[in-house]
Formats: C-alpha cells, structure tokens, sequence
C-alpha cells in the first residue's frame, strides 16, 4: 500500500481551492415551484465524491431503465434512498489511459491534455468553490485516505491533495488558533501578498516588451498569481472570525487512516456542510487503504479479478462496504437537513478496473432537491454518446454558476438528448 501522510490546518488552507460560475439543472431535475422556493432559503451545496478503481459492472449497472428499475446487487445498500438519486449508463468523455484518465473523473479533461483548454483540467468542484468565494471560511474541502486520486484540480491545472487525517479536519473546521499561531499566520499572509504586489508590478512591466506568444504564456502565469491572491484574501476575511461550536467531541489524531475512517470523514464533511464552514467538499478513494476489518487482499490485486470468482467475491466486499457508507453518508445529511441542498457527485473515471477501461463509467446523482429519474440510460452508439461533461455542466448550473461549457461538454444533460 502506498505510504500515509498527515497534513496539517495550514496543509488545508492551502488544499482548500477556489471556484467560479453557473446557472441551473434542467427543468426535468426540478421538483416543483414550492420545493424550489424551498431551495432558496437554503445556500446550494456540492459534493464530490471518487473512488479511484470504480466498481465490478458486472453487479453495478441496474438492467432496465426508468424509476422501475430493479436495484442491482452493488446498489442494495441505497436501495432505502432510491427516490433521491439516479443512475446514468454509458456516460463517460471518451478517455483513456487506464489510471491516468481517472484524474478526469470531475474535469473531462486529463492533465496532460489541458494545454489546449482556457480553465485546464479544472475540476467541477473547484469552479463551484470559485463561485462561493470568500462566503464561507472554506471555499471548498479536499478530504480522503492516503495520498487520495488526483480528483481536485484548480484553474492553474494545479492539484489539489487531500486532508487524509480526521483529527486535522476537525481541527480546522471547529478549534480556534492561539493568538501566537494567529499572529504568525497574519505575517505569513502579509508577506505572501507583499510578495505578488512585486510579481505583479514587475509582470506589468514587462508584458508591453513582450511578443504575443509570451504574453500568452504570461497571462496564464498571471492567472496563477491571481488564483493564489484570492486565496489569500479568502484567508484574511476569516482569519479573526471565530470558528463554530463542535456538536461532537474532539476527534483524537492517531495512525489509523483505514477504510474503516470513512464513516468519520463523512460525519466531519456532513458537520462541515451543516455549520457552513464550506459548501464544496470532495472525498477520494484510493487504489490502495490499509483494512483491520474487511478480511480482503490487495484492492488494486483484487480490481485486476481477471473473472477469478474468489476475487470477485472480495471484490464486492469492498462495494458493498463503500456503499454501506455512501448510503450513511445520506443518511446524515438527511438528519442534517442540507441532503436536498446538497448535489451528490458519485462515482468513478474508472469503468472497469480489470482491464483499465475509461469507458461507461460508474456515476450517480443524489440529492439538490431534484425531480430524480431511477436509471437513465444514455445511448451507446458513437455518434450518439453523451459526454458526462455534460452532466457535470448541468450540475453547475444547478448550483448556480452561469456558463455554457465545461471540460468536453457539448450542452447542457437533458433526457431530450437521449432520443
């Protein structure tokens, strides 16, 4: 397994991204006129979750369409939430590279290709966190096992890492810094803004110099410049603001970081969401966790089944496990009251692990509140494909964002393309 690392509420700060624009879910995906007056009162959430190996197809995907469908092997642990989230088929952005394009999972657009796109391989939750700004003291929370999957990317192409240790979590989200540490992080922000006045000055000066070509290649480290500006301004608004009271007790810091801590980052993400510390968090899941509970060998060993059906057997262990608590996880947020404010991004850029396919991959949508479809099949022909951009621009524009494209999008998801 791949080695743990902790990082620290300063390691946050800097992972907890920035965000941009969107409008509004097809009119299909919206309940009623009172639910979304409803809506309203409420600030919209997003949350992103990814598993890096996906999930055995074979025992995934539901085999009939609509809001009759019967509930497939893999999804019986939601089969009591089935009302409030649909399954797509056939979505994906046409990617491949096996582990490397599940890093497009939530951009559609892999880092090595990103040159040629305007916002790179930004990810959806990053352009919702640039869209909250600095409304909240987190414009977006990055959390997961280990060293996580490549599933958060800024504007930059920058990845985000995860916050891989519950108790750092809790403590950025609820202990308040002593007046040394504050004071220290009000230098480190003074002298980090002192530092982009210079670039910035210097940078002007030296564009009108410049061919077009280099102005290009400036302009995008400006963009740079600018994201980590924001970040900045983002930090100071909140910096003597005081953080809410813990509805739990602390979380202790130890060395567990197994699949068994997912219940706790959902509880802390949930919290997260309920006290308004954010209202962008994503969760990855890596290829490979340390297990004292689950009586299975290596994830990644047991991804590749080869059809073995001992493999696959364990294999739908840890589904069923992962789905135990997406399952919990909606339970919670249900207790909370943020679930039907709250759109659910769940899924993989990995549609088959065993022979590192891309392709049809795993997604559902849950919660926001949204006029839910049971199990949309999507057409697999070619020239018929939906790219999930798509979905994901919708998505956005539920959440309020206003744009008209994002990643590989050719439009907005409407069921009207599914004809």
């Amino acid at each position: 397994m791949k080695p743990i690392h902790t990082l620290d509420r300063r390691d946050l700060l800097r992972g907890a991204g920035i965000a941009l624009t969107l409008p509004f879910l097809e009119s299909s995906f919206s309940r009623s006129a009172a639910a979304s007056t409803n809506m309203e009162k409420s600030p919209r959430r997003l949350v992103c979750i990814g598993n890096h190996l996906g999930y055995y197809p074979g025992n995934f995907f539901p085999k009939d369409a609509g809001l009759k469908y019967q509930i497939s092997p893999t999804l019986q642990p939601v089969q009591r939430h089935r009302d409030d989230f649909t399954i797509f088929s056939n979505l994906d952005d046409g990617m491949t590279g096996g582990h490397k394009g599940v890093q497009s999972f939530l951009s559609g657009i892999r880092k090595d290709e990103s040159a040629g796109f305007p916002d790179k391989n930004m990810t959806i939750d990053q352009v919702a966190a640039e869209h909250v700004g600095s409304a909240t003291r987190f414009p977006s929370i990055t959390a997961g096992l280990g060293l996580g999957t490549d599933l958060s990317w800024t504007r930059s192409g920058v990845r985000i890492p995860p916050v891989n240790n519950p108790a750092r979590l809790f403590e950025a989200l609820f202990i308040r810094s002593d007046a040394a540490s504050l004071s220290r992080e009000r230098t480190r922000l003074t002298h980090r803004a002192s530092v982009l006045d210079a670039l910035r000055e210097s940078a002007d000066q030296l564009e009108r110099q410049l061919s077009a070509a280099d102005r290009q290649k400036l302009d995008q480290y400006l963009t740079s410049v600018r994201d980590v500006e924001k970040q900045l301004q983002m930090s100071q608004t909140w910096l003597d603001k005081p953080r809410p009271a813990s509805p739990i007790d602390p979380v202790v810091d130890q060395e567990r970081m197994h699949i068994e801590e997912i219940p706790l980052f959902y509880d802390l993400l949930t919290l997260a969401l309920q006290t308004d510390s954010t209202r962008v968090a994503t969760f990855e899941i890596p290829m490979g966790f340390r297990t004292s509970e689950l009586e299975v060998g290596s994830y990644h060993g047991l991804s590749h089944h080869s059809k073995s059906e001992e493999r696959l057997e364990q294999l739908q262990i840890v589904d069923a496990y992962l789905m135990t608590q997406f399952a919990h996880f909606i339970d919670r947020m249900k207790e909370a009251q943020v679930f039907d404010h709250t759109a659910v991004v769940w899924g993989s850029g990995m549609g088959n692990g065993s022979s590192h396919s891309n392709r049809n991959l795993p997604v559902i949508l849950a919660g926001g509140g949204m006029n839910h479809q049971g199990h949309i099949v999507c057409p697999v022909e070619d020239h018929k494909r939906v790219p999930l951009s798509n979905l994901w621009l919708s998505t956005l524009q539920w959440f309020g964002v206003e744009a008209d494209r994002f990643g590989k999008s050719m439009g907005t998801f409407s069921p009207m393309n599914l004809a």
